[in-house]
Formats: structure tokens, sequence, C-alpha cells
């Protein structure tokens, strides 16, 4: 991966209406203006590695955010995104962020479940379709979503798989990259994905895969090194992986398989940590997140569709096939089952291989 720079234009009107929120907040908080008494104005923002690497969105858009607010952002790599939030649970007694940022709809029961989080609305909500809006009580709200796909090299493979069964042919042995679910959103969104084709039938489906996985890593970024690295010919990433080759590298070499049974629908949000010390600015990044400046970065640096319907995506997209049946699991589900589904996947994996 390599940096890049994305020219982004912050209209004068945002940055006045930002301040001016920002002034606001600051006012409604009944907060003392004299600098010994004041909340602090450096924002402490958890995100996922990619996002907060040279490449990804976090060196575009937190300028632009403290330009437009005058609020200093500390932004801090935490792992994968379910790394972000077990770091956020762990200091639950003494929060150090304010933000947690790339929290998703897989992972949403776990961080209402374990307190970490405060509500809030945030100004411009109506920018996003209604059918992303994942959670209705407003502890988390969207900014990007993409369908997980099997990411494959078509010089290395011919004729793609077509189903998740198809992944577990004799010919792909060794040949996908997978992640963990207890430490990575797409990890997680994988077996999501495999308990929503097979049902209770998911673990033989591990067993049945298993003699195609290569190794299962932490995190996304390391998993999807190794296989632009040569070490497996598919990994597990998105339909918007492609667009990034297309758009920086110039091939159509790295493909996007589309499944027949359908593709796993991942929606990533942000929320406010619950007794973190900057609420007042953290409200005014949420309600920039939602805004042009933020989302427009989004498609070319984290290779995401962006939230805010008015975005227009570049020609790169053009690469990133659509599904044409979508995926996810039933919250409630997700709610009543999530640690039990992972355990029992832990304890299965660790007889295999």
């Amino acid at each position: 991966m390599k940096m890049r720079t994305l020219l982004l234009t912050v209209l004068l009107g945002t940055v006045l209406v930002l301040s001016e929120a920002a002034a606001a907040g600051t006012a409604e908080s009944g907060t003392d203006t004299n600098p010994e008494t004041s909340e602090s104005q450096n924002l402490v923002i958890y995100a996922y590695d990619s996002f907060v690497s040279d490449w990804g969105p976090g060196p575009q858009v937190i300028p632009l955010f403290e330009e437009a607010t005058g609020i200093t952002v500390d932004l801090v790599s935490a792992g994968d995104a379910g790394q972000v939030l077990s770091r956020a649970i762990i200091e639950k007694d003494d929060p150090q962020a304010d933000i947690i940022l790339g929290i998703d709809n897989n992972l949403l029961h776990q961080a209402k479940a374990a307190g970490i989080l405060e509500a809030y609305t945030p100004e411009g909500i109506e920018v996003i379709r209604p059918e992303l809006l994942f959670d209705a009580d407003s502890y988390i709200t969207p900014f990007d979503y993409g369908y997980f796909s099997v990411i494959y090299d078509s010089e290395k493979i011919i004729i793609p798989p077509a189903t998740l069964e198809d992944l577990t042919k004799a010919e792909y042995k060794d040949s996908l990259i997978l992640m963990d679910p207890r430490t990575s959103s797409p990890g997680l969104g994988f077996l999501f994905w495999t308990i929503k084709v097979y049902g209770d039938d998911y673990l033989a489906y591990w067993e049945r895969l298993s003699p195609s996985i290569l190794t299962i890593t932490d995190g996304w970024d390391s998993g999807y090194g190794l296989f632009t690295n040569g070490e497996a010919p598919m990994v597990i990433s998105y339909t918007t992986s492609p667009p990034y080759h297309v758009e920086y590298e110039e091939t159509t070499r790295y493909q996007a398989a589309i499944f027949n049974e359908g593709n796993y629908l991942q929606i990533e949000g942000v929320g406010i940590v619950k007794g973190g010390p900057n609420r007042a600015a953290a409200e005014t990044f949420m309600d920039f997140m939602l805004t042009i400046p933020f989302q427009d970065a989004l498609p070319l640096t984290n290779f995401m569709y962006p939230i805010n319907k008015e975005v227009v995506l570049p020609g790169s997209f053009d690469y990133a096939p659509q599904p044409e049946t979508i995926l996810s699991l039933d919250p409630d589900y997700i709610s009543a089952n999530r640690e039990k589904l992972i355990q029992d996947w832990v304890e299965l994996m660790g007889t295999l291989k």
C-alpha cells in the first residue's frame, strides 16, 4: 500500500456551521471557558488500523475536522474493529477515548451489552438510507457500508468459487486466508455468513472448509497483506477491494466473487464512549462524519460505500460487483447466540489442523 493524496474541498459554509456547532455544544454542556476548568478539546478516537494508516481515511478527514472546528484529535490505532471494542471495554471504569470507530452491525450487541456507549443522534442523520440505520437506540451511527466477498487472484484462480461450498473443493487446498472472528470484523462477518447459509450445520461446514484455509490472522490488514504478497490466492475482504487495485495499481488482477446464495452485508459505525472526557467535541465529530467533506474521502481511502447518499462514486467503483442477494443475521439472533456461536467455533478450530 502506498501514501496517497486525495484533494478535498471544505466549503466555507461547512466550516462556519461546524465551528458554531462546536461552540454551541460546549455552551449546552455548561462548560466553563476558563482553561483550568474547561473540558479538554483534545478528542481521542479509537479506530481500526486501516482507518488510521497513511493510506486510510484518517490522515485525510481528521485535518479537515480539526480545521473546521478547532478541535485537536488524537487518532489511536487499536487493531481491528473487534480489538477497538475490546480496548474500550477494558477501559470501561476509566474511559480514555471519546469515540470508538468501526463498530459494525455484527458487533453492536456486544458493545451495547458492555454498557460503554452513550446514545446520540447526529445532525444530518437524514442523509443515511433508512435501511442502513441498524441501531434504533442511536448508540451507533453508520458512516459506511459494504459487502463481504472472497477476493481472488485471477492469475492463479481460473474458475473462481461461486458458492461457500465451492470453497471446500480439493483444488482450493491451502488457498484461503481468513480472519479470527474474536478480533476481526471481517472474520466475524464471514463466520456469520456461514451461519446464515448453513444454520445449525455451520460447524460441519467449517470442518469441510478447514483444508482450504492457509491461515487465520488477527485482523484484516495482516490477512490482506499476506494475500497481496502472494501467500495464497484467496482472502476474505469486500466487493469494493478490486477498485483499490484499479485506482492505484491500474490492474484488474484481483477480483471479487459474488456467491449464488448471496454476500453478507457489513455496516460500519461510530459511537460516543460513556463517561469519555470530551462529550461536546465527540458530538461535533459525530455530526461532521455525515457531511460531504468526510464522506467524499471514504471511497478512495476506506474503499467502502459512503453512507451519505449524495456522494458521487469514482469510476473505479464500476469494478465493484453488486450482489443480487444481500445477507445478514437477525440482530435478536446475534444478541441471543453470539457468544456460544463463537465459542463453539473456537473449540472446533482447536481440534482441526
